[in-house]
């Protein structure tokens, strides 16, 4: 890693509010918008946003997070990437955190993966592509992405595994900064948000 990487930041932007994070329903590739109050929460986001001078943008394909890139005004400069999918719920897709334990009690995604869905290995491995894609960037990089996959992303930075992601409480509309301390890589600041 050169030197000039240890002055770099990696800015974690979670989407804005959709119905499913409002009925608290786990929504990984169910492509749907924002809500009204979605796109007002991002609005704090392009204030804070709109100085900074990202050498790359990152964004999810998916419809939540582009629509928070555009409205942040970075969108024309991103690079949409396949990898920035939230984690697939597989047959947990639209069910809330209480309807899957009643099937599976103490179930968490952070744990358990998801059946049909991804596992914790296959999270990683996609985590651990965007961290080298960043890591390449000379300069500070803004990812747009998803709850549980932005959580993933967090710990794999701090060289810890995916099960650690579950310590990361992050909100809809939030702002999470990576960065380092001399060489170690640490959460310079975590789940921002405009109140």
């Amino acid at each position: 890693m050169s030197k000039k990487n240890l002055h770099q930041n990696i800015y974690l932007i979670r989407h804005g509010e959709t119905e499913w994070t409002l009925s608290k329903k786990h929504t990984s590739l169910t492509d749907i918008p924002l809500t009204e109050n979605g796109r007002k929460q991002v609005v704090w986001l392009k204030d804070k946003l709109a100085e900074k001078k990202f050498k790359k943008v990152l964004c999810s394909p998916l419809l939540r997070a582009k629509e928070t890139c555009q409205l942040t005004a970075l969108f024309e400069h991103a690079e949409v990437d396949p990898d920035l999918v939230e984690w697939n719920y597989g047959d947990y897709e639209g069910k809330t955190t209480a309807e899957i334990r009643e099937i599976r009690p103490k179930w968490s995604i952070f744990n358990d993966g998801a059946p049909n869905g991804e596992s914790i290995g296959d999270v990683s491995a996609r985590a651990m592509r965007i961290i080298a894609k960043a890591r390449a960037v000379p300069g500070d990089v803004a990812i747009f992405s998803s709850g549980h996959f932005l959580r993933a992303l967090a710990a794999k930075w701090l060289n810890k595994p995916v099960t650690e992601g579950k310590f990361f409480l992050l909100s809809t509309a939030s702002l999470s900064i990576l960065g380092y301390e001399r060489e170690t890589p640490v959460l310079v600041t975590w789940n921002q948000t405009e109140s």
